[in-house]
């Protein structure tokens, strides 16, 4: 059972769970709502259950492609044996449900309906059929729904208003989303085209995904610094993420894994962001 469980725990990438619980977490509260019961719920949910499902159906049916990835295998992804597929199978399932009743049930009619969008995103990104991970630019776009769907979640659960500042800072995670899943797969070219997997990047090749990735954070940026206050000082730890994907405006196919080493930088900054955003929004709110 512990080795069940730390594989389970493992799978469900506990160093990326903040970037989901943090968005539905402050959306809640910007909208009007408090720190409650409902806030303490949908972060929870956020925070672990739906990791382990986001990530859990994910090694399942990536297994061909994460067992050829030299970068599987620890922070950035377990490689869990077949005999593991049934359990993450079922946490996914048994772990989310009790939430996701509550969520629907004590939530309004567009919290409900982005939530089941999250969900729906979640499942298709994996799923056999859908596999929404295998159609380029479309994989980028649902795996940036996997991050701002908790927000819109948390800024719509409580019925509470939100201004046009909360939709274009949507907006820009949406776009940093999407450059983030798109440089992500830059390093995985190989192991996918071996594995004969289709994404953004195996089909744009390396050097123009790195390119594009680029200029969305760039764009995200662009975006803050419009904003009120904090959005100049979050704008300006955006363009961190700037400088490491410019760094492979010239990469190549057969230099794809490279860009690793930023990749582990990335995830680094992603807390160093958080922190920005977290003491400048506490700064302007109190």
């Amino acid at each position: 059972m512990n080795q069940i469980l730390h594989g389970i725990f493992t799978a469900s990438r506990p160093i990326s769970w903040v970037n989901t619980a943090f968005p539905y977490g402050l959306a809640y509260l910007i909208s009007g709502g408090s720190l409650d019961i409902l806030w303490a719920i949908g972060v929870i949910f956020f925070l672990i259950p739906y990791n382990i499902a986001l990530y859990g159906i994910n090694d399942v049916f990536d297994y061909e492609s994460d067992i050829r990835n030299p970068r599987k295998g620890g922070i950035e992804g377990a490689v869990l044996p077949r005999s593991m597929h049934s359990p993450l199978l079922w946490a996914s399932f048994l772990t989310t449900a009790p939430f996701l009743i509550i969520l629907f049930a004590v939530g309004t009619w567009v919290s409900a309906l982005w939530l089941t969008v999250t969900m729906f995103a979640l499942v298709a990104y994996s799923a056999p059929h859908l596999r929404f991970k295998e159609r380029p630019v479309l994989d980028s776009v649902t795996s940036s729904a996997h991050f701002t769907g908790p927000a819109l979640v948390g800024a719509t659960i409580t019925g509470g208003a939100t201004t046009h500042w909360f939709t274009l800072s949507v907006l820009a995670f949406f776009l940093w989303g999407m450059a983030s899943h798109a440089f992500g797969a830059v390093q995985d070219i190989l192991a996918d085209r071996d594995a004969g997997l289709s994404s953004t990047a195996t089909v744009l090749g390396a050097r123009l995904t790195s390119r594009i990735s680029t200029v969305l954070y760039l764009m995200t940026a662009i975006i803050l610094f419009v904003l009120p206050m904090p959005g100049l000082l979050v704008g300006i730890a955006a363009l961190g993420y700037v400088l490491i994907t410019a760094r492979y405006w010239n990469i190549t196919d057969e230099t794809c894994e490279q860009a690793n080493s930023s990749w582990r930088v990335f995830l680094g900054l992603n807390y160093f962001s958080g922190a920005v955003v977290t003491i400048s929004l506490a700064w302007v709110l109190l």
